[in-house]
């Protein structure tokens, strides 16, 4: 037999706040899931806050660790890109790259220069801000992650 539990509200006995669930587990939250922020003045989507998609990958591009990336592409020194399991809603989702300087110049630079649904692309290297000039290189330690919406 099974129960289903329909309520608006989930609190604590006194009333006055959220309540902590332990068990069961939740498995499952609905895409409308909404938390209130720490001073209680902010109401937003928890769906939307979390990151669709995150890649570790060492310098012979080969992924350490991810959530939602299928495959790694090699394009050339400092330039890599990958495979989203689950594609973007569009193409206007943000990257966010970091890396060790693997012992170059501490001008480091992520770029993210092409966007779309299933994949994104990244170059990383050495930026010198006098003449303008970027040298790619092959990292060893290259973390990216994607917030957006999936499709």
């Amino acid at each position: 037999m099974t129960s289903q539990l329909n309520v608006d509200t989930i609190v604590d006995k006194a009333g006055t706040g959220g309540a902590t669930l332990s068990k069961p587990t939740i498995t499952e939250m609905a895409n409308t899931s909404t938390y209130t922020s720490d001073g209680g003045a902010v109401t937003q989507n928890t769906v939307q806050g979390l990151a669709k998609a995150w890649l570790n990958q060492s310098q012979n591009n080969t992924i350490n660790d991810s959530l939602n990336i299928s495959g790694l592409t090699d394009n050339g020194v400092g330039d890599c890109t990958f495979v989203f399991s689950a594609v973007m809603a569009n193409v206007n989702h943000s990257l966010l790259g970091v890396m060790n300087s693997g012992g170059n110049a501490a001008n480091i630079m992520i770029i993210h220069n092409t966007m779309a649904t299933a994949s994104g692309r990244c170059r990383f290297g050495n930026y010198a801000g006098s003449g303008n000039s970027f040298t790619p290189f092959d990292d060893n330690s290259v973390k990216n992650t994607t917030h957006g919406d999936l499709a």
